[in-house]
């Protein structure tokens, strides 16, 4: 599969994208490197996310009121759109807004390890071999240290509309499916959607929670919805052919890895057999290992589970082997 094109530039910083409506992407979309959303009308702001740290949200939060400064004087609204680090880590920036969450991303977020579990990952990295120098790689830009995360104020299942000025910002709760609580915040007069990691453009997904009819499910609703803009939680910003690419990506690994786990073969010996040639133009591969886990635990009714050290040794040999 060709990369998914878009008419927005894959470059870092505030993108515009029209009525009061803006994005702020990182490249290349890789590990940790997320996309956020801003919504703004008659002086008001609703914030879609933060990012991994607190120089990368303080740069982002920066942009953002240069861009507008009266609406985001005073941030009024937070929406996290599911609990992993690279979407929350900067909430402590956003210092009196209203967060809001799923509540399964609330339940996350109390109870992972958070940030001081990836600094302290990070120090212990050179002690864990090919496993810690595959972490180093992916993490180290990010400082962990010093983070304080403020946790969700309101909750709800799903869904829950807010108001923006004149705005309406419908937000759809459609985990477990990366995470144990993702939510979609759509705003249906600019037929604008931001998506959290429900998708991942011209880069492999990663399922943490699943189970992946969740997720094709979502990618369906999101089809269904009348949008012409798409802001993934990872990548350029894309349109319903981003959406349509992601659906088929997971129609195809469900089919394999059930394949393969009829067959009695290992979620590392599945992970290795399974052709990725037509998305040999996406990133980081080697989170089939993730996603292929993810299965076999769902294929098992619980049975068949790994452990996240385990898995991130597979990732690392799986990408050391695709690089050489």
């Amino acid at each position: 599969m060709n990369p998914i094109t878009s008419k927005w530039p894959f470059k870092k910083g505030l993108q515009d994208i029209g009525n009061g409506c803006y994005a702020y992407l990182q490249p290349d979309g890789s590990w940790g490197w997320s996309n956020a959303g801003l919504v703004v009308d008659s002086g008001q702001s609703l914030l879609v996310d933060t990012l991994f740290d607190l120089k990368l949200t303080r740069e982002m939060l920066d942009s953002m009121h240069r861009a507008e400064p009266k609406a985001t004087a005073k941030i009024g609204t937070l929406v996290n759109t599911h609990s992993n680090g690279d979407h929350c880590f900067g909430n402590e920036l956003v210092a009196g807004a209203e967060i809001i969450a799923s509540k399964g991303c609330d339940a996350e977020m109390r109870h992972d390890g958070g940030a001081a579990g990836l600094a302290q990952m990070k120090r212990n990295a050179a002690a864990m071999g090919e496993t810690g120098a595959y972490f180093a790689r992916i993490f180290g830009p990010f400082d962990f240290e010093g983070i304080n995360m403020p946790m969700p104020t309101l909750t709800f299942e799903g869904t829950l509309e807010r108001r923006v000025g004149n705005k309406t910002v419908r937000l759809i709760e459609v985990g477990p499916a990366h995470t144990r609580g993702d939510v979609l915040a759509y705003v249906p007069a600019d037929r604008v959607i931001f998506t959290g990691d429900i998708l991942f453009i011209n880069g492999h997904p990663i399922i943490w929670a699943g189970p992946i009819g969740n997720w094709i499910k979502a990618c369906q609703l999101m089809l269904d919805l009348d949008v012409e803009t798409v802001v993934p939680g990872h990548g350029p910003i894309t349109d319903k052919k981003g959406v349509a690419a992601m659906k088929g990506y997971f129609e195809y690994i469900e089919r394999e890895a059930r394949r393969r786990y009829d067959a009695g073969m290992s979620v590392s010996e599945a992970a290795n057999d399974i052709s990725l040639a037509d998305y040999s133009s996406w990133g980081d591969s080697e989170r089939i290992v993730i996603n292929v886990a993810s299965l076999y635990r769902e294929f098992s009714g619980g049975k068949m589970t790994s452990s996240i050290t385990d898995l991130f040794g597979l990732m690392a040999q799986l990408e050391k082997n695709r690089r050489h």
